[in-house]
């Protein structure tokens, strides 16, 4: 059976992805970078989403040429705050402290009236195999900034990120409610659409 290498050793995505893959009967061993020997440092210095998780599966691919290797970008896009985080979103206030990040976001838009809270969270997926073109997929939902924080459930930003449709934060939605909407959730949906015919 081939081996699918996620580039990354984040838990939450890990889960994520097995459970699309299995719902769409697609039947790949997963292998996280903790499993693997020698894995090189990935230095995530691109401007977009799409270039850092290139440089994911690129850096993979040195050691397991021969692998399925996936590796996605995600971040918060705030328009109050021309588009940051971005791509700085994990290392926004320091080295991926979700509460420090979260307290800077809040503080810088602590006069920034609700109606200009907008926001979108997005995530690029990128797949590369031998032989083969690279596959890239994106999503992205549209939310607000909340003024405090709201639920238990996620990590990240979900506490102060709002979704009009749910009248929720993502961190108040349940694990099925936020596969259905979250921007990781709508990338891995194309992702399993476009995967039979790429594989």
């Amino acid at each position: 059976m081939p081996r699918l290498i996620i580039a990354s050793n984040n838990a939450h995505k890990v889960t994520e992805l097995a459970s699309i893959l299995s719902a769409h009967h697609i039947d790949l061993t997963l292998v996280t970078l903790n499993q693997l020997q020698d894995v090189p440092e990935i230095i995530e210095d691109g401007t977009t989403f799409e270039e850092n998780a290139t440089k994911k599966v690129k850096t993979i691919q040195k050691i397991a040429p021969n692998d399925f290797i996936l590796a996605d970008d995600s971040g918060l896009s705030i328009e109050a705050l021309n588009g940051a985080p971005g791509v700085y979103s994990a290392r926004y206030a320091g080295d991926h402290d979700d509460e420090a990040n979260i307290q800077k976001v809040l503080t810088q838009l602590a006069d920034v009236p609700t109606e200009q809270r907008q926001a979108r969270f997005s995530s690029v997926i990128v797949l590369i195999g031998p032989h083969r073109s690279n596959l890239v997929v994106r999503g992205d939902i549209e939310g607000r900034i909340t003024t405090e924080k709201h639920g238990d459930n996620g990590f990240g930003y979900d506490p102060i990120f709002y979704v009009p449709q749910f009248n929720k934060t993502f961190a108040e939605l349940t694990a099925a409610e936020k596969n259905e909407v979250s921007h990781r959730g709508l990338a891995l949906q194309k992702l399993a659409e476009a995967l039979p015919e790429w594989l």
